[in-house]
Parts: C-alpha cells; sequence; structure tokens
C-alpha cells in the first residue's frame, strides 16, 4: 500500500492531469471554461470570487515554495527555519481561511440562489467537495502539527518526496513516518489534481496570450477625407463594403 500511495499514485495522479487536459482540449473546446454564473448573480460572487481566487493563489505559491524550493537554498539566503515555520503557519493559515470564505460564499450562493442553483452540476459538487477537502486537511494537519515554537518540518520529507517524484526518483520510504493528518492531505491532494481537466477547474490552465497581439477590432471605417494620404495603421484598413 506504501509503494502505491506514495510511488504509483502520484504518477497516475499526473497521466490524469495531463491525458485529460489533452483530451479536453481536442473534443471539448467549448467546454473549457468556467461556465460563469454572473449573469444569474453577482452581488455574491464580486464578493467570494477574488477572496476565492486570491487566497488559492497564495496557497498555490505557498505549496511551491515548500515543497519544491529545497530548505538548503533558503538557508543558504539567511531565512532561518524558524522564520519559514512562522510564514508557513500564520501565512499559510491566512491564505486557507481566505480560499475556504471565498468557498463558502459560493457555496452559500449557489444553494440560495435558484437560477445559480439550477445551473450547478453534479460535477460542480463533486468539485466543491474534493477542492475544500483537500484545503481544509492541509490546514487541519498545519495547525494540529505545529506550535508557534516548532512545528513538523515537511521539508525534511514530504519535500524531498515531492521533489523525487518530478526525478523520477520517489523515495516512499519518506512518507513512512509522515503524521497521518499529512499524508490524508496528500492524498486528497493528488484526487483534487485527478480531477482537474474534468471539472471547470481546467479554466486555470487557460490565458488570452493571443488578445496581446492582435489587431484593434474595427467597427466602422473613417472617412478617406479625414484619412488623407497618411497610410491607415495596421488593424484599421478600411473595410470592402462590395
Amino acid at each position: 500500500m506504501s509503494t502505491f500511495l506514495w510511488a504509483g499514485l502520484p504518477y497516475i495522479t499526473i497521466v490524469s492531469l495531463v491525458a485529460g487536459l489533452v483530451w479536453r482540449y481536442r473534443y471539448d473546446r467549448f467546454g473549457w471554461t468556467t461556465r460563469s454564473s454572473q449573469p444569474y448573480e453577482s452581488t455574491l460572487l464580486n464578493i467570494a470570487s477574488p477572496m476565492f481566487h486570491y487566497g488559492i493563489l497564495f496557497v498555490f505559491v505557498g505549496h511551491v515554495m515548500g515543497l519544491l524550493i529545497p530548505e538548503s537554498w533558503t538557508d543558504a539566503v539567511g531565512f532561518t527555519e524558524h522564520a519559514y515555520h512562522l510564514l508557513s503557519l500564520f501565512g499559510g493559515t491566512a491564505a486557507g481561511v481566505l480560499t475556504v470564505a471565498g468557498i463558502a460564499v459560493l457555496i452559500y450562493r449557489r444553494r440560495t440562489r435558484d437560477p445559480v442553483l439550477r445551473a450547478t452540476t453534479r460535477n460542480d459538487k463533486a468539485m466543491y467537495l474534493f477542492l475544500v477537502a483537500a484545503i481544509v486537511l492541509g490546514m487541519w494537519a498545519k495547525l494540529s502539527e505545529s506550535r508557534i515554537s516548532s512545528g513538523y518540518d515537511y521539508r525534511q520529507t514530504i519535500a524531498p518526496w515531492s521533489r523525487g517524484i518530478l526525478t523520477l526518483r520517489p523515495d516512499p520510504a519518506l512518507m513512512e513516518g509522515v503524521p497521518l493528518t499529512y499524508q490524508v492531505h496528500a492524498v486528497a491532494g493528488m484526487a483534487l489534481i485527478a480531477l482537474v481537466p474534468f471539472t471547470r477547474l481546467v479554466h486555470m490552465f487557460s490565458a488570452p496570450v493571443g488578445y496581446l497581439f492582435r489587431p484593434y477590432v474595427v467597427y466602422r471605417s473613417r472617412d478617406p477625407k479625414v484619412l488623407g494620404e497618411r497610410r491607415p495603421r495596421r488593424g484599421w484598413e478600411p473595410i470592402d463594403r462590395a
């Protein structure tokens, strides 16, 4: 079981993520969207959406720092383990609370606004369940294993295990002595990542890059007399009305 959880399941997760994204892009491009419910209700959405998105962004950055940046690197720049512990404890908890609060308002909105509720699918409900579980379990693990003076140093175990997955050299033995709360959080996190391509969370992999380079949209032609002899700029060429 240990080998499956900490050497097999991570790669099942990665395959599900990559293959799911490829499948979704090829066969469900019109479904690659957040399916925004803003036209149904915007007041609560304008409050909850920034809370959730900023919170989850900070959570993601915290995980990248904690799992992918070796402890020796932070020590080399004078960032002590205790300083990192305090940043992780207070900063991570604040980010988690902000994220959960945003999700709570979003769920309340879906349950109390009939048009939004009717637009909610079973897929959405499952997504919220796994998302809340992963975040709450992470907060539980951190708070139950930490004090202000000290806490469980997951950068000695979970972080090397995570980096081993990326280098194709996972070491399940690193996870055997990890507190159960952290192990459950890790499994919930992998389940959430595996489900991302099949939920509305897929929109996190979208970016309007082409928008930065497209020409201006022309709604009407300029009067040739006003334009004079100047050559129109790219994107402002006169439109043939014939």
